[in-house]
């Protein structure tokens, strides 16, 4: 089985259970004879974009997100090592040296979205346009972390 095709069944599997662990998933998976790593799973569940929700009993389970186009190139998403918010404000960490590299390339990017940006040596301030912005690119750039 490929890489998509096993995607597609933990999506058929998140969608019709209220599975809360990459464990409930992996066991799912062994019943319709699909034997995969926590590694290999753990990366396609960050690859399909899985959100954490609450049932109305508090506890936690997956769902499928809705997919949002990434304003952000490969190499954007290259330099950064975390990702903070600050109410309509990104803080993104990179190793020491990168952060000016990180703010030409987000800066040449053409984000209609992102006001500018402010360089340090390893962290870079996003100044986003709003607060709802901020927290899109925060998630968007916190799957590919």
């Amino acid at each position: 089985m490929n890489k998509i095709e096993r995607q597609n069944q933990i999506k058929r599997i998140i969608q019709s259970e209220h599975i809360g662990t990459q464990e409930e998933i992996k066991k799912f998976l062994s019943k319709e004879g699909i034997s995969v790593t926590q590694a290999t799973l753990s990366r396609d569940l960050r690859e399909i974009g899985l959100l954490k929700l609450r049932n109305e009993k508090g506890k936690l389970y997956y769902s499928l997100s809705e997919p949002v186009a990434s304003p952000f190139s490969p190499d954007v998403r290259y330099y950064v090592l975390k990702v903070d918010r600050a109410g309509f404000m990104l803080v993104l960490h990179t190793n020491l040296g990168e952060a000016d590299v990180l703010a030409n390339l987000i800066d040449n990017g053409d984000i209609d979205e992102i006001i500018g940006t402010v360089a340090g040596a390893d962290t870079l301030l996003v100044i986003c346009r709003n607060e709802e912005i901020a927290e899109r690119f925060e998630k968007d750039l916190a799957l590919s972390i």
